[in-house]
């Protein structure tokens, strides 16, 4: 629980309950020792329903690990032709070697084929991904201009998916999964 509900039940409730058991006690009404059990059976109602609700909302902390794996374009951010190139287009996967390797594609076919690294930070307990791209073949052109930076990670309490800045795109987003051809 929070700090708020700490000050509550050190300053307020357990002193109404500590003089609630002196009253019962004294007096041996039924009444007190009604209230007493009813209270401690609305709070640790409280205390579970608060629990369940924080794990159900909260976002997921991710390690290194949570990384590994086949991404492809998500076309649910911005449904239509273009997101349907892109899919068709991009797609990479990270490796447990954390090897990232990122395609270039024309559907199945691979086209080109960007290698590199990736290692995590975690300022805030959660990992976040940094990619260190080999530059290419004969350095005549830039590393690919999705993969030139490093994507930022967007959690819920039950996935999480990445978003790459593009300068000629702005941004793609990526999550975890397997190509599959479009149906038309």
């Amino acid at each position: 629980m929070g700090f708020g509900f700490n000050l509550f039940f050190m300053f307020i409730l357990l002193p109404a309950l500590v003089v609630l058991l002196l009253l019962w006690i004294t007096t041996g009404k039924k009444i007190f020792g009604k209230t007493i059990i009813y209270s401690l059976i609305g709070i640790t109602t409280l205390i579970i329903f608060s629990t369940i609700i924080q794990g159900l909302t909260s976002n997921i902390q991710l390690d290194k690990e949570d990384y590994h794996g086949t991404y492809i374009v998500d076309r649910s951010f911005f449904p239509g032709v273009q997101a349907d190139w892109q899919y068709n287009s991009y797609r990479f996967e990270i490796d447990e070697n954390d090897s990232i390797f990122f395609y270039c594609t024309d559907g199945r076919q691979i086209l080109k084929k960007c290698k590199g690294v990736v290692s995590t930070t975690s300022p805030n307990g959660s990992a976040r991904l940094i990619l260190n791209m080999e530059p290419p073949v004969h350095h005549i052109a830039p590393v690919h201009h999705i993969v030139s930076s490093n994507p930022t990670t967007y959690r819920s309490a039950w996935s999480f998916y990445l978003v790459f800045n593009s300068p000629k795109f702005n941004i793609v987003y990526f999550r975890k999964g397997e190509w599959e051809p479009l149906k038309k």
